[in-house]
């Protein structure tokens, strides 16, 4: 199998019929591997678009799969979660988004409502409108890799062939779009320059703006590397 994916894996531009080849990149048992062995049926639902999906935009040696599966894993809880989970307590307000919420009394207000804290953290940036526009929300954290802002939507949407800004949800709706935007953010980005180097910080950096979570994304990849004999 490592040998048939290696060479796989060398191919820069598959053929036709190569595409469907495909397919064999990712085993459903690899992918569980990869994922700490939970969640088998969230693996189940995106293996088949990760297989069909990922060499066809560059992510297409086995280190950058390594990369790309450490990452996005890590961003979805493993799998688990589809949207940005928002239902902060007061207190996980004013450490996660201190400068929104800079004191008890604000965070107090907002609390336990996701989606008045969403349209609150994401207002007037990343193409969204106030706080009252309720784009926050409507454009909030969707998707593998947690593509955020209107901005974004609209860029992903267009290179996609998706209409994300009417129709946001279609993001998760189906795995394929899921993966496709994951990919293009990864692309957006020029993430395969970084994981060719081996280079997780600076990867997690431009899709966290930080290093949250290193120690997961570490751990996944060291799994993947042994999975995919890298």
């Amino acid at each position: 199998m490592f040998s048939f994916i290696k060479n796989l894996f060398n191919k820069q531009k598959p053929k036709e019929n190569e595409v469907t080849m495909a397919k064999e990149l990712l085993t459903l048992e690899d992918l569980y591997e990869i994922n700490g062995n939970i969640n088998k049926a969230n693996c189940e639902e995106y293996i088949n678009a990760l297989n069909n999906t990922l060499l066809q935009h560059g992510i297409n040696t086995p280190l950058r799969v390594c990369h790309f599966l450490a990452q996005i894993l890590h961003e979805s809880g493993h799998l688990k979660y589809k949207v940005e989970n928002l239902n902060y307590s007061a207190k996980a307000l004013r450490s996660v988004f201190g400068k929104y919420f800079p004191n008890d009394q604000i965070a107090k207000e907002y609390e336990r409502k996701p989606e008045r804290i969403a349209n609150k953290v994401y207002a007037n940036r990343m193409g969204n409108g106030n706080e009252a526009s309720g784009e926050g929300w409507k454009y909030r954290g969707r998707g593998l890799i947690q593509l955020t802002g209107k901005i974004n939507y609209e860029a992903c949407g267009k290179a996609c062939g998706l209409n994300l800004i009417d129709s946001p949800d279609i993001l998760i709706e189906y795995p394929e779009n899921s993966i496709l935007a994951a990919c293009w953010f990864w692309n957006k980005n020029n993430l395969s320059t970084f994981a060719d180097k081996d280079d997780i910080i600076t990867i997690t950096k431009r899709i966290n703006g930080g290093t949250n979570g290193i120690d997961d994304r570490r751990a996944i990849l060291e799994r993947a590397k042994k999975v995919l004999n890298v």
